[in-house]
């Protein structure tokens, strides 16, 4: 089994962890309505790199009060 020679110190520890760290997902910006999202994601309208290619999803509540 293999043995260290000698303990790593604080610093050579911390060096080797140093590429640890998590970082936060990239977001991206759309061209045409400016909303944030995961970059190779559709926004949550329904946008992709400037084009709908879905057709937003509207509540039920927000239809009826819109036709009153």
């Amino acid at each position: 089994m293999a043995v260290q020679k000698s303990r790593k110190s604080k610093s050579k520890k911390g060096m080797r962890r140093s590429h640890h760290g998590l970082s936060g997902p990239s977001m991206s910006v759309d061209k045409t309505t400016g909303t944030r999202h995961l970059r190779h994601h559709i926004a949550k309208d329904g946008y992709y790199m400037g084009n709908e290619v879905v057709a937003p999803k509207v509540k039920k509540e927000k239809q009826e009060e819109s036709q009153t």
